[in-house]
């Protein structure tokens, strides 16, 4: 038995070095933080922490040191590790939160901090990115004072989205600053007088913005393509000026080279597609599918928001897009991916009325206009508060589908619009249809009633009398008809309520219609007409080819008759060179025809030479059914030209014809 291998003895550990003085590993931290070196700031504060677990100074300077490297995930396992630590970790926990979209989240845990800068300026973030921006506003305005740079430009930002544009320029008043102090500011001010309506403005200011942008960008040595990504939302707005303008061409060529070009920031970009496909609509829907397949998530194959745009993006702005992506689906007659997508709107979008109104156009589409009608109307009894506008859908659908009842009662429901004269013509129109004469009678009697108390420039009283008096006339209510036309007589006057007035009183009173009619200004040129003379008459009769001549005399007694006007008798034009005094030869009356078929044409005699081989070497002997298929052609070709052949065999050993060859009519032209 082989005997045991000694073992090796251990070799000695070198000794381990010492770590450097907490002294220098901070002036070195200090140093990689100024730098911006911040991975290699977290590397030295793990060494600080080694030798000093729980420094809150490296503690707080790792956490900050990974928010600005992007290593959200990162941080909050280091927060999370250092709950022992007395130091309040709360606002960066908000920001980390905020920064993950967790929105939610994150004003929770800033309730919970005292109002300091730093958590007022993040928490009118969030505000803003939630869609709340009244409250955005208000944060905003309570920092005025604390003088944080760019505060205007959030400030502006939250007026335009909150709808108060009009009040930015007291905002630049306040804040002493003028709209080119920098790019931002004017390109938010721009977009401040886009919904003023000044869109010439707008494009200055924006031709301005980017002019300064440019200037500022380039002093601060960015290469070219950087400064067009960070200048990109000014050229998305700027084609969406040219669109507002009219200039549709110039807005899509805009629009289609920064999508081509793809420099532009993820934000841009989207909103660029998202325009483009809205102003081309249902043409080309292929392609504006797939420019609106660069916006999902690349790994699935639903339509889903890249995370990116989903955190970027603003909940109006999301909701658009996928409003278009469901459209261009029904324009395509892609149902089943309509259907899919419509399904999960509610849950993206739970406080819009978007995703209902896209799901009753899904319905529509595959005929099913009465599950429309009810979904549209459960969720407006759910949610009045957001009922308007489904009320209208609702109205809309209905009378497409031939139910004019429902149409009226949904219509009916939206109370602050009975009084306008398009929704009481709408309304009447659809009751007249249901047969409901009395309830379209009662929409006149209302609108009117509220015309008479309303306290506005506007005044549409004369405009629904006036209908309300015709309608009544046209359903033999002449009472009721009478009494709106004296009223509007004596309140505006105007002849077409005087002669509406006569006619009407006429049915029921004939004194009083006189007396009316006394008011009305008489017509020229009637003073010689016998009127009792043609009341006797039993009508004119009316002859061919006569004119209407009563009132042509009516108006020679007035001394009114016009003159007849004389056609103008215009010299004939001739070609340039030819003498109407010496015309020549007249035209050929055949010039136009085909030659094979004018009276003159003659047929070349063939060559009976041609026919006749002599066998020489080379030579092609045609079979019989050859020279009867070449037979045909000629008889069909001599047969056109309605001339006699003078072949006596074609006749006799004639096939059934078949289709001209091109040789054939070839030789029959010549």
């Amino acid at each position: 038995m082989a005997p045991k291998a000694k073992e090796k003895p251990k070799a000695a550990s070198s000794p381990s070095h010492p770590p450097p003085p907490i002294e220098d590993l901070f002036t070195s931290l200090n140093r990689h933080i100024q730098r911006s070196e911040f991975t290699q700031a977290v590397k030295v504060a793990n060494q600080v922490l080694s030798v000093a677990p729980g420094d809150e100074d490296a503690i707080r300077c790792k956490v900050v040191a990974l928010i600005k490297g992007d290593k959200i995930e990162e941080t909050l396992s280091t927060i999370q590790s250092s709950q022992k630590v007395s130091f309040d970790f709360s606002f960066y926990k908000a920001y980390c939160l905020y920064r993950q979209n967790k929105l939610d989240e994150a004003l929770e845990f800033l309730e919970k901090q005292d109002k300091t800068q730093p958590s007022m300026l993040l928490e009118s973030q969030i505000l803003y990115r939630l869609g709340k921006m009244d409250a955005c506003v208000d944060i905003c305005r309570n920092l005025q004072r604390a003088k944080i740079d760019s505060l205007e430009i959030n400030l502006v930002a939250g007026l335009i989205s909150a709808g108060r544009a009009s009040e930015v320029e007291g905002t630049l008043d306040t804040f002493k600053v003028k709209a080119t102090s920098s790019f931002e500011l004017a390109y938010n001010v721009a977009c401040s007088l886009i919904e003023g309506n000044k869109h010439k403005d707008a494009e200055q200011l924006l031709l301005t913005a980017r002019r300064i942008g440019q200037e500022t960008l380039t002093e601060e040595n960015l290469a070219d393509d950087d400064i067009e990504i960070e200048l990109a939302p000014i050229a998305v707005q700027l084609a969406y000026v040219q669109q507002l303008l009219g200039h549709t061409q110039e807005g899509i060529g805009a629009y289609s080279d920064i999508v081509n070009r793809n420099l532009a920031d993820e934000p841009s970009l989207a909103v660029a597609v998202n325009n483009l496909i809205a102003v081309k609509g249902p043409k080309d829907i292929s392609d504006s599918l797939r420019k609106l397949d660069r916006l999902k998530e690349k790994d699935t194959h639903k339509f889903q928001l890249a995370h990116a745009l989903d955190l970027k993006l603003s909940p109006k702005q999301k909701e658009t897009i996928y409003a278009n992506r469901v459209l261009l689906l029904l324009h395509a007659n892609k149902m089943d991916q309509a259907r899919e997508l419509v399904a999960v709107l509610p849950e993206l979008f739970p406080d819009s009325v978007m995703p209902v109104l896209l799901q009753a156009a899904v319905l529509v589409r595959e005929n099913k206009a009465g599950k429309a009608e009810e979904m549209l109307g459960q969720f407006a009894e759910k949610f009045p508060e957001r009922s308007k506008i489904i009320l209208l859908a609702r109205a809309q659908v209905a009378a497409a589908a031939g139910h004019p009842q429902i149409a009226a009662e949904s219509l009916a429901k939206v109370s602050d619009i009975q009084h306008m004269p398009a929704t009481a013509a709408t309304l009447v129109a659809l009751k007249e249809r249901a047969g409901d004469l009395n309830g379209a009678a009662a929409v006149f009697d209302s609108a009117i009633k509220w015309w008479k108390t309303a306290m506005t420039e506007d005044d549409q009283l004369s405009v629904i009398m006036q209908e309300a008096a015709s309608f009544k006339l046209r359903h033999g209510k002449e009472e009721d008809a009478a009494h709106l036309y004296e009223e509007l007589v004596k309140s505006h006057g105007g002849i077409e309520a005087l002669v509406g007035l006569i006619t009407t009183v006429a049915h029921v009173n004939v004194d009083k219609a006189e007396a009316y009619e006394k008011q009305l200004k008489p017509l020229p040129g009637l003073k010689g007409v016998d009127l009792d003379g043609l009341e006797r008459t039993s009508g004119a009769k009316h002859v061919e080819g006569a004119h209407h001549g009563g009132l042509a005399e009516a108006q020679e007694d007035g001394k009114t008759k016009e003159k007849s006007k004389k056609k103008r008798k215009r010299k004939p034009r001739y070609p340039k060179g030819f003498d109407p005094a010496n015309p020549g030869p007249p035209p050929d009356p055949e010039r136009w025809l085909p030659k094979r078929e004018r009276s003159s044409y003659r047929p070349k005699r063939k060559d009976k030479r041609a026919a006749q081989v002599r066998g020489s070497q080379g030579a092609v002997v045609r079979d019989k059914s050859e020279a009867g298929a070449s037979a045909t052609n000629s008889s069909t070709s001599n047969l056109k030209s309605n001339q006699a052949t003078s072949s006596k065999g074609v006749s006799q050993n004639a096939e059934p014809s078949r289709p001209q060859s091109k040789s054939s009519r070839k030789k029959s032209r010549n």
